[in-house]
């Protein structure tokens, strides 16, 4: 579904990502673990090009979004890059709804904006995925009156209208309250289990051993050590990461 190769980015005189390398199945959960600052929210940035690569390889799908030949970097054009970027959506740290439009109007902007998706259509599909993630109720009030585990099970059904082959979670409990935390995992859980494509960056360890298919430790702006969360939490080989997984463990 997704294969990055050597991928930088720099902000400016800041490298962040030095030389990535992952991929990621269909069907596959990916957790994206690591220190803060070591690179993971700009890698799913970079991902889906709300942040452009500075050099690297980036395939998605079969599609080609940038690649290296010889000393000159090649970007996909940009309908290409916005076809993409509408098969995986990404679920933000703050939600990032529209605070002047209901939900409803939330959930269907990508598929009516974006995919020209009819209206109607648009809006049976997003009252459906509302009542998935137990909001059926609150189609048509507005993000400032929702609490804040709400707006995020808003996200995620947006995310789903787009009926996207890969949806990217940047730490979506980190802005809850510990009390709302466990909806959003169970609703998280619940895509896994029918078979969706989730790469997820966070720092829910417990949650991240139970449900990942993969585990990605990133640090220093590489990712230093894969593989399943059970030789990742329990038999890592790397230094850094075992004393990572110490520090957050204790």
């Amino acid at each position: 579904m997704l294969e990055v190769r050597g991928l930088h980015k720099s902000f400016g005189p800041l490298h962040v990502l030095k030389g990535v390398d992952l991929v990621v199945r269909p069907g596959e959960v990916s957790f994206l673990i690591g220190p803060s600052g070591g690179g993971k929210s700009t890698l799913i940035r970079c991902v889906n090009f709300l942040e452009t690569p500075s050099a690297g390889e980036i395939t998605f799908d079969g599609r080609s979004l940038c690649r290296e030949e010889g000393n000159i970097f090649h970007i996909a054009p940009e309908r290409t890059l916005r076809a993409a970027r509408s098969e995986m959506p990404m679920v933000f740290q703050h939600f990032n709804l529209f605070s002047h439009r209901t939900v409803l109007e939330n959930v269907i902007e990508g598929p009516v904006m974006v995919k020209r998706q009819r209206r109607d259509e648009a809006i049976a599909i997003a009252e459906k995925l509302l009542a998935e993630v137990g909001l059926a109720d609150k189609h048509d009030r507005y993000p400032d009156e929702l609490s804040g585990g709400q707006k995020q099970r808003v996200a995620i059904a947006r995310a789903l209208a787009m009926q996207p082959k890969l949806i990217l979670f940047d730490e979506p409990t980190s802005a809850l309250d510990p009390e709302l935390v466990s909806g959003i995992l169970d609703t998280i859980r619940g895509l896994a289990e029918r078979g969706m494509t989730l790469i997820v960056v966070s720092h829910e360890m417990g949650f991240a051993r139970r449900l990942a298919d993969q585990v990605h430790f990133i640090s220093g702006g590489t990712i230093v050590e894969s593989g399943p969360p059970e030789r990742i939490f329990d038999a890592p080989d790397n230094p850094r990461l075992a004393s990572f997984i110490r520090s957050i463990l204790h």
